[in-house]
């Protein structure tokens, strides 16, 4: 076997207003949806939401990832839109700079980058 992508599945509350939020604050596309579970995309990048309680995981108890070319810039449309940040871009010891934010469910994306130039 060769493993070629993954995706995060984020437990959620109410599916429709979690797609609306990662639609129109954290600017992610939605790539399908099927019930009570959805797909979305940035970039490369797919994550799933899930509303429907069958494997009964808690709402809210995920975290992801996601390594980009830059944060920056994104890190600046999504304040603007209005997502909750619960850490700033800032450059840390092991090479990455990465910002925190959470979903309205408190699910947490971690976006980061290699740091450029010193």
């Amino acid at each position: 076997m060769k493993a070629q992508q993954s995706a995060a599945v984020f437990q959620v509350s109410n599916l429709e207003v979690a797609l609306q939020h990662y639609v129109e604050v954290l600017g992610f596309k939605e790539d399908f949806r099927f019930g009570e579970y959805a797909g979305v995309m940035i970039g490369d990048v797919s994550l799933h939401l899930c509303e429907h309680a069958i494997h009964q995981r808690p709402v809210g108890g995920g975290t992801v990832c996601i390594f980009a070319d830059e944060v920056d810039s994104y890190y600046r449309e999504i304040l603007a839109r209005g997502a909750q940040i619960k850490a700033e871009p800032r450059d840390y010891p092991y090479g990455m700079r990465d910002f925190m934010v959470v979903d309205l469910d408190g699910n947490h994306l971690s976006f980061g980058c290699e740091v450029t130039g010193s």
